[in-house]
């Protein structure tokens, strides 16, 4: 089978690879669709902590699929269910395992980390992953049930902040994420939907995806529009969805009053920032960051996709076969578009 190989920091490779064989315990599954994330970027550009030298991984972990093969000692699953997966596989024994929080154990395992992920035909999962396996329900497209892990991601960093229809939400980014937590705000009734971007091109989306405000920060000063959108009281809630020190410290600065704010996208190695703790004492702010998801918050995104109150297919911008991903990868990183997906075989999109 073909599968995209990372071997070494800025090599990834398609290669033919032996299809995986399951042993009782485990399922198959036949990938329709894999979209990249920032993460898949990261790990293919600079390796990852997990990844010991020289360790080869197939990446990907936004996947959907249909089941092909399970295993006689499996229950639960069967032949032709069409299925997606979450990445982080928490060890079931710490304690944030033990409140449903598989996000945060330090133990981790992960699909296209520590197992092979998704930019391959067919993707193994072990006994000990099944119970982040799961059924894709009827009318729900492949692209939108890849898509809802990182869309269930930004629904956990919106659930930290509370936000709710009488507040000022200012979301700072407009790539797939900043879309996302737009169209959040949205659902939660949010008052008023600032959203900012370096150049316009992804602004437009925004708006689509419920913007009521977009700042085009390359011509606009961002922190002047909110003070005139919010008569100088300042946003009561932020959202950064950019990797840069500089705009985490400006973001503080835009809050009013018992603001709060989700630093939603990390900063890697180079994460020292400076911010003005005297706005923390005097305004009763509140600073948290969030990342990735619980199996029970994707859950909860499902069912947003499937009653139709967001449509996370909307992001998908390009497609690209397997034999193409380094392209893909080009194109997600490029900030063209929004996502770059693969697709498999003739049954990436089909409904049911």
């Amino acid at each position: 089978m073909k599968a995209a190989v990372f071997e070494e920091p800025g090599r990834v490779v398609v290669r033919d690879i032996p299809k995986p064989e399951i042993a009782p315990d485990e399922i198959l599954i036949e990938v329709r669709v894999a979209s990249i994330c920032g993460t898949d970027l990261r790990i293919s550009r600079y390796g990852h902590f997990k990844l010991p030298q020289g360790q080869h991984r197939v990446l990907g972990h936004e996947v959907a699929g249909v089941v092909v093969e399970v295993g006689h000692e499996v229950v639960g699953f069967s032949l032709g269910q069409r299925v997606t997966v979450t990445p982080n596989v928490g060890c079931g024994r710490c304690e944030f395992c033990r409140q449903g929080l598989n996000n945060m154990c330090p133990d981790y395992e992960a699909f296209g980390v520590t197992m092979d992920g998704g930019f391959e035909e067919y993707l193994r999962v072990p006994a000990f992953a099944l119970g982040n396996v799961f059924h894709i329900p009827d009318g729900v497209s492949d692209p939108s049930a890849a898509l809802t892990e990182p869309f269930s991601c930004c629904l956990r960093g919106q659930r930290a902040l509370g936000v709710g229809y009488s507040d000022t939400v200012v979301i700072v980014g407009a790539g797939p994420i900043g879309i996302f937590h737009t169209m959040l705000a949205r659902l939660a009734g949010a008052r008023k939907v600032i959203v900012s971007n370096y150049g316009a091109g992804r602004l437009a989306m925004a708006r689509d995806a419920g913007a009521d405000v977009v700042v085009d920060v390359s011509t606009e000063n961002l922190a002047e529009v909110v003070r005139a959108e919010t008569s100088g009281r300042g946003a009561d809630v932020v959202i950064t969805c950019v990797s840069s020190p500089a705009v985490q410290t400006e973001a503080v600065e835009l809050l009013a009053n018992h603001g709060r704010i989700n630093f939603f996208a990390g900063l890697g190695a180079g994460g020292e920032v400076p911010i003005n703790t005297n706005l923390l004492h005097y305004k009763g702010l509140v600073l948290t960051g969030t990342t990735g998801s619980s199996n029970y918050d994707y859950v909860q995104a499902m069912q947003l996709v499937a009653d139709r109150r967001v449509d996370p297919s909307t992001l998908v911008t390009r497609t690209f076969t397997i034999d193409q991903i380094n392209d893909a990868m080009e194109y997600a990183a490029s900030g063209d578009g929004m996502k770059a997906m693969v697709l498999f075989g003739d049954g990436a999109g089909r409904q049911s």
